[in-house]
């Protein structure tokens, strides 16, 4: 059975992308990780967000730009939209439902990671109780304004169990299980 997992790179202030979804604030700690490297053939499906999936690259100009994890991943990506676009990407499913879309993904996924893309559908994950796992990498960058790693309007406590902890010398990543009651 699938497991979700929403892998993110942070900044040490809690944003995920900087000011109008800016992502080339990223591109000085890109570079190799061995827990991403080790991640990346665990993952069986990608669930994205519209936002991020049309938003910035931090791969802006390589020869992997617009390819997750740098074309690193290659396999099923289902992205939730209301708004399919009128000139799809191809090997993208655009999914007009939330539920619906991570049904998919799970299955698509099998006995691999789900791998949550996006702010948004990754707070949709937790208030459907289906996140398991938080992957956190965490640059050593203050960017002050962004978009932050979970925003709930008048707060929500999500309990984490860490599992380990990986310094390398562009990040450092932080892994958990999340706990549900």
């Amino acid at each position: 059975m699938a497991k979700v997992l929403y892998s993110v790179t942070l900044s040490i202030d809690g944003f995920i992308s900087g000011p109008n979804g800016d992502m080339q604030w990223m591109r000085p700690y890109l570079g190799p990780n061995p827990e991403v490297d080790e991640l990346v053939p665990r993952i069986g499906a990608l669930l994205v967000g519209r936002r991020t999936h049309d938003g910035d690259d931090p791969h802006k100009g390589d020869p992997n730009e617009g390819q997750a994890f740098g074309g690193g991943y290659d396999g099923p990506e289902y992205v939730v939209t209301h708004h399919p676009p009128a000139d799809p990407r191809p090997g993208v499913t655009y999914v007009d439902d939330f539920t619906k879309a991570l049904a998919a993904a799970k299955q698509a996924a099998g006995d691999k990671y789900v791998n949550v893309m996006g702010a948004s559908i990754a707070k949709q994950c937790i208030e459907a109780g289906e996140l398991d796992e938080v992957l956190v990498l965490y640059a050593p960058v203050m960017l002050g304004d962004g978009t932050r790693l979970f925003a709930h309007p008048g707060g929500r406590t999500v309990r984490l169990q860490r599992r380990s902890v990986t310094p390398t010398s562009l990040a450092t990543s932080l892994w958990f299980d999340v706990i549900k009651n």
